[in-house]
């Protein structure tokens, strides 16, 4: 459920408004910062494209290419330039939702032939290939790492300082260049949660968290405890099993009633480590020669300065309208926070939802009406679903009825595009083939008709 507040007459004195609804003559082009080149930046970067009488686009990736998550590299820690390895892919990852609910609403995704479930190289094909498609290479500056963004007045306006830094050349004097909005759209799947665990620290085996994990084969003959069963947890226990000899998959969730390999055994979660022993919640212990952190992932915004007044509390982003808009700065905006979704489909409305409000087609509500409107979203989660804190943006069947408002409220009969009934048809029908039979689900093939 997603409480929607009646539509507000006025601007909020820092939203953007450089043109009317019937888009009259006096138009002003707006100035937008990209924050990041992986499928967020660029699914933003297209739509901005597209109307090139309003938009100048500028996306900053501090890597070599775009991509984000999806550039895979078999190294870990940091890379040539000193920069930290983003990617948290695995060599022989496959994607746990089939490419037909994975694309772009305007591009169909030809990778992998009739393969359903592609790997990685795929994917990153695909982005590279919308790319070339929407003509984006203009408006991205690769190896240019955002070092701050700040809010500025401008004009009686908020307007952007943003602060760049060449990657190749880092003793360079920095860039400083203003726009009227900017894009965060920097992943979040890079920086690891590291648990707390008691004498984790003795533990003489190898420890990791899973955003460094790459190839099964480095486990042979090894026995590997796993922390938590997420969708990474529960792939790479099932990744290792051909390979080591035993493997423990550790978490508080209720067991998985699935088929399993005879050597992957679930345990609940770990009490404490003790050299070469990890210790269950219910007295058990095992020796192992490795402990493999499946423990998702923070939120990270290292760019953003004090006056951006964005607050980072346990995998919740406050103040966020609909988990996008800046509720004090609406011309700041965050895409693809949420999580458990259909990523590509999600974000091509999150962007448009943005992009209604700079043009102001969609007005949007004062600011006490959108933090009201948040809190009742967070209370209905805790207290209704009961949710705990850290699911703040999580969706999972929630991102239909998300999605749709979405479109609703920036009126946006385009967008339309990405809320097809098919689509949560497919994931749906996804979801319990993966909870049914997790080590062959990845093996079925879907087809959408004229999609």
């Amino acid at each position: 459920m997603f409480y929607t507040q009646k539509i507000h007459i006025d601007f909020h004195s820092d939203c953007i408004c450089y043109c009317s609804p019937d888009f009259g003559a006096n138009i002003k082009m707006m100035k937008v910062a990209v924050i990041g080149g992986g499928a967020a930046g660029l699914c933003a970067a297209r739509y901005l494209c597209a109307k090139p009488k309003l938009y100048q686009a500028t996306v900053y990736e501090q890597s070599e290419q775009i991509g984000g998550t999806w550039v895979y590299r078999d190294d870990v820690g940091k890379d040539k330039y000193g920069q930290p390895i983003h990617s948290s892919m695995y060599s022989r990852l496959r994607t746990n939702l089939p490419k037909e609910v994975m694309l772009f609403p305007d591009l169909p995704i030809a990778e992998g032939g009739k393969t359903s479930f592609i790997k990685h190289t795929e994917v990153l094909q695909y982005l590279n290939r919308y790319v070339d498609t929407f003509h984006l290479q203009k408006c991205i500056q690769l190896l240019t790492r955002v070092e701050s963004v700040k809010p500025v007045t401008k004009c009686g306006k908020t307007a952007w300082e943003v602060t760049v830094q060449s990657v190749v050349n880092p003793d360079s004097p920095p860039t400083v260049n203003q726009f009227d909005a900017v894009m965060v759209c920097n992943g979040q799947y890079a920086v690891p949660n590291w648990p707390s665990i008691p004498g984790l620290e003795t533990f003489t085996g190898k420890v990791m968290h899973s955003h460094d994990y790459r190839h099964p084969e480095h486990f042979r003959g090894q026995s590997v405890v796993l922390l938590g069963a997420g969708n990474s947890g529960i792939d790479i226990s099932l990744d290792l099993h051909a390979y080591a000899e035993r493997v423990y998959l550790s978490h508080l969730h209720p067991l998985l009633q699935a088929s399993l390999p005879a050597n992957l055994q679930q345990v609940p979660g770990i009490k404490s480590v003790r050299e070469g022993r990890v210790e269950f919640t219910d007295g058990r212990s095992v020796a192992a020669d490795a402990l493999i952190l499946c423990t998702g992932y923070l939120y990270d915004f290292p760019f953003l300065t004090p006056e951006c007044e964005v607050s980072v509390d346990r995998k919740r982003v406050t103040p966020l309208y609909k988990h996008v808009i800046h509720t004090k700065f609406p011309s700041l905006s965050f895409i693809g926070l949420v999580w458990r979704i259909c990523p590509f489909l999600l974000m091509s409305c999150q962007v448009r939802f943005v992009m209604a409000a700079l043009e102001g087609t969609m007005i949007l509500p004062s600011k006490e009406e959108m933090d009201a409107d948040t809190q009742r979203d967070y209370d209905y989660r805790c207290k209704e679903l009961n949710m705990p804190h850290h699911y703040a943006h999580k969706l999972g069947d929630m991102q239909w009825e998300y999605c749709k408002e979405l479109v609703r409220l920036a009126n946006d009969v385009d967008a339309e595009d990405a809320t097809k009934p098919i689509f949560e048809e497919l994931y749906l029908d996804c979801s319990y083939w993966r909870s049914q039979d997790p080590l062959n689900y990845k093996t079925r093939t879907y087809e959408l008709p004229g999609i």
